[in-house]
């Protein structure tokens, strides 16, 4: 497993933008890394600017995810960077919930 922490997650969010705005602390889910997946630029500013799309990587990976008092998510940034995206798949290939994640 990987990082873990709180942060608050917008349901079918479909850009970046959706997750960039103010909320309350009491809005926070904990959550828990269970995996890092990295893209190339082109695909990261693909993905941050139509997050509604269906994306093989997340039907690949939402076996790993699950539901509960933690969510088990994965994390999708672009490769090099710090921040990105805390995923929360939907019916297994697209973004269901999503958080801003700044390392």
């Amino acid at each position: 497993m990987e990082k873990s922490g709180s942060a608050c997650f917008i349901r079918h969010p479909r850009t970046i933008g959706d997750l960039m705005q103010p909320h309350l602390h009491k809005h926070e889910r904990e959550y828990q890394i269970v995996k890092t997946i990295e893209l190339g630029k082109m695909d990261y500013e693909n993905f941050i600017t139509d997050m509604l799309a269906d994306r093989q990587i997340i039907e690949d990976n939402a076996g790993l995810c699950s539901q509960g008092e933690v969510w088990q998510c994965l994390l999708i940034r672009q490769r090099g960077r710090s921040d990105g995206i805390l995923v929360m798949p939907e019916n297994g290939c697209f973004v269901g919930w999503a958080a801003y994640y700044a390392d």
